[in-house]
């Protein structure tokens, strides 16, 4: 009942603030409009070809959960696989995994869980960083091995100061189902040195959908990270930081839950710009991560007596990875400029078990495998005219994993590791090369790209596996590197009152690693010696899994509008489509998601603001039944959806805005097409994937000084 107010309230005073905006609009006067930063983001436009660039601090509709996935569901093309309330993996045109590098101020963190309960994103909490780069296809070379879909990079702004002052940005939220989030980013510094500090801290509770039935799905987590940094003149820098941070997570979609998810973060980096020579900046990166997760189902769940573990059991698994990069620009001449670099990066990762009466605490890490790569890249760019440009790069690595499990097989099924002690070694090339013009009759810009990526199987891939490809002996030895070859093509128009764009591709990918639930039915997950389907990630398929190289061929695109139709009214809409096709037996590709439309109005008098978001989405009737990746399957079509949401906002100072929404204003019943399927242990049916939250209710205040 309490609830049902708040609501009332809340969706109340949105809508008297929209109907006061006339009389305050009439006040101001048309010349005291100041357009700022929009109060709410619903849609991101593109900055340059391929290129997204968003400031993750401004809030979002829908609310976003407190990892990078729910954020990068702003730009269109991005969609996730859902575990519950957070932590969700995110998918770039039907892509996922290894095929998206994702990278935190220039550095890997891959998470540890077998299963990807600890996604990369979940370790990344975006209002911590001042900027989110996403670059689509295999179109840039200097940021990692493999992006074949896309690189997605969260970065800090380098401080600085002219004088010895402070800077300060701040949030807080509160929300429907116990959402409440704090954050903080606190800067203190002068000419020559800076601290900088950025912590926050996120929590809700099980969330209900439109029916009024609760889905498990509460999480509680906190990330803090340190910064300092020495500025001896205004082209230097050395900076060292530090970060850690730890959480929970209820999984609706899996067979445990994430009781920890432990970060350790260090790193060094030195940036020198305007050398004065050929070689015009050099920049230099050390690092280390480290990710500690528990998973177990006793801690935020009661164990199922009927469930594929009845007793309570726990999972500790950790990862640390070390890196580095070093990478010079040079200016070759006025209308030429060259990035050439070396980056390198490796991991190991280990595994313990336990009960809620005998603590892994207490017993021996077991290492199973471990990973290297050693990259080499250089990225051209020639202004051939003053309206076109050439833009090429190539990168080669050599990649290596090694397999350190004595025995494969579930616990009650060990049998020998026919791969104990076995490395793999790879080289694999990498490019692209893309033409950009810039119209003379209209200010417009067109480009067209080829690239090619070739990716080493990921962790994931080649130890979660029960088998491997027909004829291997598991999935270590058998599953090949994936090779992606894509054509990228595209415009954008824009004016004063007009922001227009579209983008197309079109691939072929030889050996892309996918996952047959059908093909093997028996025992648990195959991956960490002796555990098998210990990791519980699987709630919806139990872990059984068959990894095999297969031909596709995939296409789509995306487009977007903008209109100023007004000095304080602007309309947009956005449309997303990904398709894929198994060549190998002409099935679909599994783990595709729809069609996808967003419509928008949104009015700003600098100080008033307010808007609307449908997000509609097409049934989706292309699937492949019993195949995906290692999270998530195909297990039927979806049926297409509608959610309309609100936001209103008002500024009430340069320096402290509120922003407020309604998501799902009309309580909506719905599910994602890449949604997992609900547990049974928590009463869901069987291949049933759990709903998306009901109506949603959210307040903003963020402070800036």
């Amino acid at each position: 009942m309490h609830k049902n107010k708040d609501i009332l309230r809340a969706t109340c005073l949105v809508t008297a603030l929209a109907a006061s905006f006339p009389a305050w609009s009439q006040a101001a006067g048309a010349d005291a409009i100041t357009i700022t930063d929009p109060v709410v983001i619903t849609g991101v436009a593109p900055s340059a070809p391929l290129t997204f660039t968003t400031d993750p601090k401004i809030p979002r509709q829908p609310l976003p959960a407190s990892d990078g996935t729910d954020y990068l569901k702003t730009i269109p093309g991005f969609s996730a696989i859902r575990n519950g309330g957070t932590n969700g993996d995110p998918v770039l045109r039907g892509m996922f995994g290894s095929r998206l590098n994702i990278l935190t101020n220039g550095t890997s963190m891959p998470g540890a869980c077998p299963a990807r309960m600890d996604a990369p994103s979940s370790y990344i909490s975006p209002e911590n960083f001042d900027k989110l780069t996403v670059i689509k296809g295999p179109q840039t070379v200097l940021w990692g091995p493999g992006a074949s879909a896309g690189t997605i990079r969260f970065d800090r702004d380098t401080p600085r100061f002219a004088e010895p002052g402070v800077r300060f940005d701040g949030s807080l939220v509160g929300g429907s189902n116990g959402r409440n989030d704090q954050a903080a980013d606190l800067t203190v510094g002068n000419d020559k040195v800076y601290t900088r500090i950025t912590a926050n801290h996120s929590h809700a509770q099980d969330y209900k959908d439109g029916d009024g039935n609760k889905v498990p799905s509460r999480w509680d987590k906190w990330n803090a990270d340190l910064a300092l940094g020495f500025t001896p003149d205004a082209d230097t820098l050395y900076e060292l930081t530090a970060g850690t941070g730890d959480g929970n997570a209820r999984y609706a979609g899996r067979g445990m839950d994430g009781s920890q998810f432990k970060r350790e973060s260090f790193g060094l980096r030195f940036e020198k710009r305007n050398l004065g020579g050929v070689l015009d900046k050099l920049e230099a990166q050390l690092y280390y991560n480290y990710a500690d997760h528990v998973m177990d189902n006793y801690t935020l769940r009661a164990p199922d007596p009927h469930g594929m573990m009845p007793m309570a059991m726990a999972s500790d698994v950790d990862r640390a990875t070390w890196g580095g990069r070093i990478a010079g620009t040079w200016n070759l001449a006025p209308d030429l400029s060259l990035v050439t670099g070396l980056d390198f990066q490796q991991s190991r990762h280990r595994s313990r078990s336990g009960t809620d009466t005998v603590s892994y605490r207490s017993q021996s890490w077991v290492k199973d495998a471990s990973f290297a790569n050693t990259g080499l890249f250089g990225e051209l760019t020639w202004h051939a005219t003053q309206d076109s440009r050439v833009i090429g790069g190539a990168r080669v690595d050599w990649a290596s994993a090694k397999d350190f499990r004595r025995s494969s097989g579930s616990m009650m099924m060990a049998r020998p590791n026919p791969t104990a002690g076995e490395r793999r070694n790879e080289t694999l090339p990498s490019g692209f090369l893309r033409y950009e013009r810039d119209l003379a009759d209209l200010p417009a810009t067109v480009y067209v790209g080829l690239g090619h990526a070739e990716r080493f199987p990921d962790y994931w891939e080649l130890f979660s596996p029960k088998k491997g490809p027909d004829g291997s002996v598991n999935a270590f030895r058998g599953v090949k590197p994936e090779k992606t070859t894509q054509i990228d093509f595209g415009a954008q128009y824009k004016t004063e009152t007009v922001d227009a764009w579209v983008s197309g591709y079109a691939g072929y990918v030889d050996d892309f690693i996918l996952f047959d639930y059908a093909k093997s039915r028996m025992g648990g997950m195959g991956g960490m010696g002796g555990m098998g389907g210990m990791h519980g990630g699987h709630g919806m398929h139990g872990g059984s899994t068959q990894a095999a190289n297969i031909d596709a061929r995939i296409a789509g695109g995306e487009l977007g509008l903008s209109y100023q139709a007004a000095p304080r009214w602007k309309l947009g809409a956005t449309l997303a489509y990904a398709w894929g096709q198994n060549r190998s037996d002409g099935r679909a590709l599994p783990q595709m998601p729809p069609l996808e439309a967003k419509l928008s109005a949104a009015y700003d008098d600098g100080t008033w603001s307010a808007g609307a978001l449908w997000r509609l989405v097409a049934a989706q009737r292309r699937y492949a039944l019993n195949q995906g990746n290692v999270v998530g399957k195909d297990f039927g079509p979806s049926a297409g959806f509608g959610v309309f949401s609100l936001n209103g906002g008002y500024a009430v100072s340069k320096q402290v805005k509120l922003s407020l929404g309604v998501d799902n204003l009309f309580n909506k019943t719905y599910a994602e097409h890449l949604n997992l399927a609900g547990d049974a242990g928590f009463g869901f049916a069987a291949n049933t994937a759990f709903n998306e939250p009901g109506r949603t209710v959210w307040a903003r205040l963020s402070f800036k000084y």
